[in-house]
């Protein structure tokens, strides 16, 4: 089965769900494309599939390194392309399935990703000029000195901005020039789940309570006791973030909470930079409409080859 159903979408959309229903009805096996579920002990602050999920259909590329180590986007390509090929030799059906539409594109696309070596002296420089001067600083160098890498970036993801320009200043080459293609050598069907802001917005603030009441006040106070520094990469994203500023008391309880709500509204107005309604690679539905029977026929449609 040389097939590959991919399922995008903005944060809260109902991604995880319905790969999950697809799997258990088409034998499949998911893939997930999420920068902040490859790391272990992360888990209601990135909505982890719990473990029952897990048990129930396969899960790939979740709790891959712990969270003081580095993980690039070349290293998630080639684990990606290693779990899709080990699905399709079991004729099994790969469900690529995330939020993070880096990591997306780079598999669907075959993004040849530059092998530029980490150069510890040069983003150390970077990260203090972030502190001192701001991150919107060194996102406008970016912007001057490769804007097409700059539109693809998050100006707020210090981490990618800080990479982008090192890979520009180590081979003299602006970063998105470097990143040549070569398609996957398999059939993909892109499904996207959308809905109207106002409705987005709504199960966005109702999921942050909810991993309030879940315990992430105290999965970040855990992370902190096993000593991972709140200013590990892997503690910058959303939700991590503004709960260790919380507890370092640089924010009350109700104004992390907000935060959180704020800054997720913002990625995902984001996320659609990467997953545009326009993009006529992707089938969209609009999730206040009962899709599910439709979208159902239309991977058994792709299965068979029609």
């Amino acid at each position: 089965m040389n097939r590959l159903v991919a399922i995008v979408g903005p944060t809260g959309i109902g991604k995880s769900q319905l790969a999950l229903r697809l799997a258990q009805g088409f034998s499949g096996e998911i893939v997930s494309a999420d920068s902040r579920q490859v790391y272990r002990y992360l888990d209601i602050g990135t909505a982890k599939p719990s473990r029952e999920e897990q048990s129930l259909v396969p899960h790939h590329l979740i709790d891959v390194v712990n969270p003081d180590q580095d993980f690039s986007l070349a290293q998630y390509q080639q684990l990606a392309y290693e779990a899709i090929a080990g699905i399709q030799q079991r004729h099994r059906l790969p469900l690529l399935v995330g939020g993070s539409g880096l990591y997306i594109r780079a598999v669907l696309e075959g993004w040849q990703i530059p092998h530029v070596l980490p150069n510890s002296e040069l983003r150390h420089s970077l990260a203090e000029r972030a502190t001192r001067e701001g991150i919107e600083t060194l996102y406008q160098e970016l912007i001057r000195v490769d804007p097409v890498a700059a539109q693809r970036i998050d100006p707020h993801n210090t981490r990618r901005v800080i990479r982008a320009l090192e890979v520009c200043q180590s081979t003299g080459l602006p970063f998105s020039r470097l990143q040549q293609k070569t398609p996957p050598p398999f059939e993909i069907l892109i499904i996207g789940l959308t809905t109207d802001r106002t409705e987005l917005y709504h199960r966005i603030d109702a999921r942050v309570d909810r991993m309030i009441e879940q315990g992430l006040v105290e999965e970040v106070k855990r992370l902190g006791s096993m000593e991972y520094d709140f200013d590990l990469p892997a503690m910058s994203g959303i939700g991590y973030k503004q709960i260790g500023q919380y507890l370092k008391g640089e924010l009350t309880p109700e104004a992390a909470i907000q935060q959180i709500k704020f800054e997720t509204h913002r990625f995902v107005r984001h996320q659609y930079n990467w997953f545009r309604l326009t993009d006529k690679r992707i089938q969209w539905f609009d999730i206040q409409s009962e899709v599910e029977a439709e979208i159902s026929k239309l991977v058994a449609g792709f299965i068979k080859g029609e």
